[in-house]
């Protein structure tokens, strides 16, 4: 099996990343830039929008009458 190599952009930095086996940090291009966006999801500066119902709502889920 040969270890084709193809650039793509990093995530983090916008630097050019090797995608391929060779790079354990891939898509990013180094470890730095990996651990850099795992520490905005774990902080929460990146998240999943979802869809506002009763149960996720601040007020506890009340409703306007």
């Amino acid at each position: 099996m040969t270890d084709t190599k193809r650039l793509v952009r990093c995530p983090t930095c916008g630097g050019e990343s090797v995608y391929a086996v060779s790079n354990p940090a891939r898509p990013f291009c180094s470890e730095r830039c990996k651990n850099m966006d795992f520490g905005a999801w774990a902080s929460e500066n990146f998240r999943v929008a979802a869809p506002l119902t009763p149960d996720n709502l601040d007020d506890g889920g009340a409703t306007l009458q």
